[in-house]
C-alpha cells in the first residue's frame, strides 16, 4: 500500500511518503476485505441517521466500526513491525523505531 501525502498530512514534516511496502497477497486481501467491511458498515450507520434511527442503536453501530478499524490498525501494525520495521533496523536505520514510536502514538489517540 503506497501512502499517499494527503492534506492532513502535507503541513508535516515526513520523509517516508515515497516509501512502499510490500505485503503478501494474503494480507492485503485480508486488509482489503475488512476495509469494505467497514466501508459497508459506514454507509449503513449514515442510512440509520437518514431513517432518524434512535441514537443508541447508531452509536453502537459506531463503536463496532471503531473496533473493526482498530483490528485493521493492528493488523497492519504487526506485519510493519516483522516487515519493514526489522528490516530498517537490520540495515542500520535507527530512526524507524522514532517513526514507528510516532505512528503507534497516532494510533492510541
Amino acid at each position: 500500500m503506497e501512502k499517499e501525502l494527503t492534506d492532513e498530512s502535507a503541513g508535516h514534516e515526513h520523509h517516508h511518503h515515497h516509501q512502499h511496502s510490500h505485503h503478501s497477497e494474503k494480507i492485503k486481501t485480508n486488509l482489503t476485505s475488512r476495509l469494505n467491511r467497514i466501508e459497508g458498515q459506514i454507509r449503513g450507520i449514515k442510512g440509520l441517521i437518514e431513517k432518524d434511527t434512535y441514537c443508541d442503536d447508531v452509536l453502537n453501530q459506531i463503536a463496532s466500526v471503531q473496533s473493526a478499524l482498530n483490528s485493521v490498525g493492528k493488523l497492519l501494525l504487526e506485519n510493519h513491525m516483522k516487515s519493514c520495521i526489522v528490516q530498517k533496523i537490520q540495515s542500520g536505520e535507527h530512526g524507524a523505531i522514532d517513526e514507528l514510536l510516532t505512528t503507534i502514538n497516532k494510533l492510541m489517540k
